[in-house]
């Protein structure tokens, strides 16, 4: 039962993490006066800006995943005693 809640605790709160990182990403690009509907894909996109973008999305996913994985962790850690097996020292 524990892997299977952390599973999904860990997992829950990545994806929740995403969407509010991706919220952000908006608000800050049309902030900065940017075209809002930028695609780094699209080959029409101006490259420097579309460079700009994937870092920005980049960064802000990483970090936001970062923090909700170790909050989960920790309400985890809390709730059951002990870290979730993949997190405790020693594990791969």
């Amino acid at each position: 039962m524990g892997n299977a809640l952390w599973k999904v605790l860990g997992t829950g709160s990545a994806i929740l993490a995403g969407m509010v990182a991706n919220k952000a990403i908006t608000a800050i690009w049309k902030k900065a006066g940017r075209d809002a509907e930028i695609d780094p894909r699209d080959p029409d996109s101006p490259v420097v800006e579309a460079l700009a973008y994937a870092a920005l999305a980049g960064l802000a996913m990483g970090v936001a995943r970062t923090f909700a994985t170790r909050k989960a962790a920790q309400i985890y850690q809390r709730s059951a005693g002990h870290l979730p097996t993949e997190l405790q020292k020693g594990e791969v």
